[in-house]
C-alpha cells in the first residue's frame, strides 16, 4: 500500500472544504485528499439551489427567537450570530491573503427581512425588535408596521393584500445572500493550488481502523468500478446526509444509538427579470404549526453566477433518501440494533411532524401558489416552477433522560483518540462551517490546538472570544469583515 496521507476528507461540500482549507494553514506539511462520490463537488447541500443561502445569521429567521413562558429567547439568535462572525473572519482573511480574490464570486448585499401577518404575531415580532434592536451585532435592525414602509422594503409582499390586514416587518440592511456552491468551488481549486488532491467519481464504501491506528478507506471507483485502498491517519466524513452511514461502517462506539431523520424539499422558483426586479431581499415568516425548523417559509433573492432569482419555500416533504442523489433505501441501511429504538421513539414521539411532511408530499401545485401568496398576493403561478430542493438529515439521538429526540441542528461524532469524525445534521450548517470546524479541530487535536493558537487568531481575531460583547469590538469586526467582503458593515 501507499504511503498513508496525513487527512481523508469524504465528501466535496463546504464542511470539507473548510476543514481542508484550515487544516492546510494549520499544517502545510500534511498530505491532504478529498474523495467525492459524485462527478464534481458541491451538488448536495452546498449546492446553491439546494438551499437557501441565507447566510444564517439569525437577522431574519424567526425559529432562532422562540418564545418561552411570555418572553422572548433571544440567546439562540445571538449565538448563531456570534457562529456567522467567525465564518465572516475567516473568509476576510483567505480573501486578504488570496485565496478568494473576488469575495463578490460568493457573497452578495441582499437585506434580510422577518414578516408575519395577524394580531398575534405582530406582538411577537414587535417584541423580538424590543428584544434584539439594542444588541451590537443586531444594529441597525428598523421595525415597521406601515404597509407603505414595508412595500418601500420588499414591494411583492403589500400588493393585493387586505388593508385591514395586521402586519408587520423588520430589517437589516447588512444582510448577505451567500453561493455556498461557488464558495466551496474556490476553497477546494486553492486547496488543490496547494498540493491536495482532489478525486470525483470516488466513492468510499469501507472504514477500518488498523493494528497501528490508521484508517483502510476501501473506494470504488464509480466509472469502471475498480476497488482501490488507502490509508489514513485522520479522517472527516463530511458527507452530508451519506455521514451516518459511513461512521456506522467505522466500528466507532460514538455513532451507536444514533440514527437520521430525512426531510426533502421543494422551492418555487423564478427568473422572470420583472419579478425578480420587485424584490430584494430575504423575508422568512413564522413556520406553520407542526412544521420542522428549516421548513420556515421564506422569499429569497439569490444571487448564483452574478444571476439574481427569487425562490420560494420550502415545501417540506418525506423521503427514505438520506441524499438528493442517494438511494430509497438509505433509511433501511441506516438501521441497527443499537438504534431501533432511537427511530421508533423519536417517530412516535413526532407523529405531528410525520404526519405534516406527508402531507406536504401530496400538496397540489396550486396549495404550494397559494403559500406563495400569502407572502405575495399578486404572485402569478405562470411565473413560477418548482424546483427540488437538497436533502435534509436531521440528527436523532437519546437525550440526557434517555429519551429519543429529533434534534434540529448539527453535531459532531468523533472517535475517543481524535482520528475519525464527522458531522451529522443540517441547519444552520453551511454558514457555521468555520466554528463547527474549529470545534472539530479542538475534539480531534486537543495537543496541537496551543501550537495552533497564534495562527487560529491570525485567521479568526474572535477565537476563543466572542464578538458581540462588547459595542466597540462588534462594530470594528464587522466592518472589517465587511471592507475585504466588499459588502455593506
Amino acid at each position: 500500500m501507499s504511503k498513508p496521507i496525513d487527512v481523508a476528507l469524504i465528501g466535496g461540500g463546504i464542511m470539507s472544504a473548510t476543514l481542508g482549507t484550515l487544516l492546510q494553514r494549520l499544517e502545510p506539511g500534511w498530505s491532504i485528499s478529498i474523495f467525492e462520490s459524485l462527478g464534481d463537488i458541491a451538488q448536495e447541500s452546498s449546492n446553491p439551489w439546494n438551499n437557501a443561502g441565507t447566510g444564517h445569521s439569525a437577522l431574519c429567521e424567526l425559529n432562532y427567537t422562540p418564545e418561552k413562558n411570555g418572553q422572548i429567547d433571544v440567546s439562540k439568535a445571538i449565538e448563531v450570530n456570534e457562529q456567522f462572525q467567525v465564518s465572516r473572519q475567516f473568509w476576510s482573511y483567505l480573501v486578504d491573503e488570496g485565496a478568494l480574490p473576488d469575495p463578490k464570486a460568493f457573497i452578495n448585499e441582499v437585506p434580510h427581512m422577518s414578516f408575519v401577518w395577524g394580531e398575534k404575531n405582530v406582538d411577537y415580532l414587535r417584541r423580538r425588535f424590543d428584544a434584539l434592536k439594542d444588541h451590537p451585532l443586531f444594529a441597525g435592525m428598523e421595525y415597521s408596521e406601515d404597509a407603505k414602509v414595508i412595500r418601500s422594503w420588499a414591494p411583492l409582499l403589500i400588493p393585493g393584500r387586505r388593508k385591514d390586514q395586521p402586519i408587520a416587518a423588520t430589517r437589516i440592511a447588512a444582510g448577505t445572500d451567500v453561493d455556498f456552491g461557488a464558495l466551496t468551488r474556490l476553497l477546494v481549486g486553492a486547496m488543490t493550488d496547494k498540493g491536495a488532491k482532489l478525486k470525483t467519481d470516488h466513492r468510499v464504501i469501507g472504514l477500518k481502523r488498523t493494528k497501528d491506528g490508521l484508517w483502510k478507506i476501501r473506494i470504488r471507483h464509480e466509472i469502471g468500478g475498480t476497488v482501490l485502498e488507502v490509508t489514513a491517519r485522520f479522517v472527516f466524513v463530511g458527507a452530508g446526509g451519506g455521514a451516518l452511514n459511513l461512521l456506522q461502517k467505522s466500528g466507532i462506539p460514538e455513532i451507536k444509538g444514533f440514527g437520521g431523520f430525512p426531510i426533502s424539499g421543494e422551492f418555487l422558483r423564478t427568473d422572470d427579470p420583472e419579478v425578480v426586479a420587485q424584490h430584494a431581499a430575504k423575508v422568512y415568516g413564522k413556520a406553520s404549526v407542526g412544521a420542522p425548523p428549516m421548513s420556515v417559509p421564506h422569499l429569497d433573492t439569490r444571487v448564483v453566477n452574478g444571476q439574481a432569482s427569487l425562490l420560494f419555500g420550502p415545501y417540506a416533504g418525506f423521503s427514505t433518501k438520506y441524499l438528493k442523489k442517494g438511494s430509497l433505501l438509505d433509511l433501511f441501511q441506516a438501521l441497527r440494533p443499537h438504534n431501533i429504538s432511537t427511530f421508533l421513539g423519536a417517530g412516535l414521539k413526532n407523529l405531528d411532524l410525520v404526519k405534516y411532511l406527508v402531507g406536504e408530499v401530496f400538496a397540489s401545485r396550486a396549495k404550494k401558489i397559494r403559500a406563495l401568496q400569502e407572502f405575495a398576493p399578486n404572485a402569478k403561478g405562470s411565473d413560477w416552477r418548482l424546483i427540488t430542493a437538497g436533502q435534509r438529515v436531521q440528527v436523532m439521538k437519546k437525550d440526557a433522560n434517555g429519551k429519543a429526540v429529533i434534534q434540529f441542528g448539527t453535531e459532531v461524532v468523533s472517535a475517543a483518540d481524535g482520528s475519525i469524525a464527522g458531522l451529522l445534521g443540517a441547519s444552520p450548517g453551511a454558514s457555521t462551517a468555520v466554528p463547527i470546524m474549529l470545534t472539530l479541530a479542538e475534539k480531534c487535536f486537543p495537543d496541537k490546538i496551543a501550537e495552533w493558537t497564534p495562527k487560529l487568531t491570525e485567521m479568526v481575531p474572535s477565537y476563543g472570544a466572542t464578538v458581540g460583547a462588547d459595542e466597540k469590538v462588534a462594530a470594528a469586526t464587522l466592518g472589517r469583515t465587511a471592507a475585504a467582503l466588499q459588502i455593506q458593515p
